[in-house]
């Protein structure tokens, strides 16, 4: 429940983690630990810009899947 509350932003580094117990806007598993940003929202779920050989991919992604990215200092 606390994923689904975090409010995101586009321009936000997020981290793709999949929640294997929700299948409902998953994305594909190769992606599950890629660091990427939010471009925008779509419906319920985030648009996520992933960087990933030549071309960035554009992954969508319901908030079950994401999480913020962690600053380090």
């Amino acid at each position: 429940m606390g994923r689904l509350l975090i409010p995101y932003t586009p321009g936000q580094m997020v981290t793709i983690s999949i929640n294997p117990s929700v299948q409902k806007g998953m994305p594909h598993r190769r992606y599950h630990g890629r660091v990427g940003t939010i471009a925008q929202k779509r419906g319920r779920a985030y648009v996520i810009e992933v960087a990933s050989g030549k071309f960035p991919r554009l992954i969508i992604a319901r908030p079950e899947h994401i999480l913020p990215m962690k600053e380090t200092n």
